[in-house]
């Protein structure tokens, strides 16, 4: 059980959701009454209408013990990358379609606070990997990021060739439409889709999983995560390849470039209800076992 106490609370909103405004007043309301203090970003003042002054993210993660993220798991891989160096805990309620990492539903959402203000819940903390860009020896960026990273190329492109290293020494070179580098957490995401094995959360592991290869033995391979993993991007146009981050930063790339791909620092403090497993999500999210 944790034992931190919650004193101040931020909100962040998915943008334009349909359902946001009602949702946010019984959220808001309940607080109102429990008297604690909360703070909104710009998605969700504005789904208010003006009843409460909206906070930057970055301004609300300085001030809060707790945030409530309300929508998708997109929303919250936002969120998760700047979020991460505070520690703050997460409580992500589910207004997308799936939900592997917001997944308190709306008829839970109260109960759940309920049961965080008594200090009932556990905090699953999730690793995270860390992921810069090299251009002729210099580097261009470094992303913290939650889910993957993704080589791919354009819908028109030829089979891209993606040389892989690991500790810095050679283990093979894909030729393939991308290759996807994910968390335990990202396990469930685009790598799966591409044929990637499910990784409990609590593993500290990277998987390599190769998006169509045109060899069929390259295989998607697990790694530990205190492995350091190098990829450039060889005989390929510079307008063909991007470098995608989490599925929303896209960063095209050149023939020469590296990627460096290593566990962060930093994790995300996700928060769980005691009795709520990941095989129970597995279940109900993947529909194991149904009829």
């Amino acid at each position: 059980m944790a034992s931190n106490r919650i004193r101040r609370v931020g909100i962040v909103a998915k943008p334009h959701s349909p359902h946001a405004r009602a949702i946010l007043r019984r959220l808001t309301d309940w607080l109102r009454r429990k008297r604690i203090p909360f703070h909104c970003d710009p998605g969700a003042a504005s789904a208010l209408r003006g009843r409460k002054r909206a906070d930057s993210r970055q301004a609300i993660y300085r001030k809060v013990d707790l945030l409530v993220v309300l929508g998708g798991d997109g929303t919250l891989l936002s969120v998760a990358r700047d979020i991460a160096p505070t520690k703050v805990p997460v409580l992500g309620v589910n207004l997308g379609s799936l939900g592997f990492l917001t997944e308190v539903t709306l008829g839970e959402m109260l109960e759940t606070l309920a049961l965080v203000f008594s200090g009932k819940y556990e905090i699953s903390r999730r690793m995270m990997l860390q992921a810069r860009l090299f251009r002729a020896g210099r580097q261009l960026s470094d992303h913290c990021l939650l889910n993957d990273i993704v080589l791919n190329k354009s819908a028109l492109a030829r089979i891209i060739e993606i040389e892989v290293a690991i500790d810095g020494r050679y283990v093979t070179s894909y030729r393939a439409d991308g290759l996807i580098i994910s968390t335990p957490t990202g396990s469930t995401a685009y790598s799966l889709s591409a044929g990637g094995p499910i990784i409990h959360p609590n593993m500290r592991a990277f998987c390599v999983t190769p998006i169509c290869p045109h060899t069929l033995t390259n295989r998607p391979i697990v790694v530990p995560s205190q492995v350091t993993i190098d990829l450039s991007i060889r005989k390929e146009s510079d307008e063909d390849v991007f470098l995608t981050l989490d599925g929303q930063i896209g960063v095209p790339m050149k023939s020469g470039d590296r990627v460096q791909v290593r566990r962060s620092r930093h994790s995300i403090h996700l928060v769980q209800i005691p009795g709520k497993r990941y095989f129970d999500v597995l279940r109900n999210k993947l529909k194991w076992g149904g009829k």
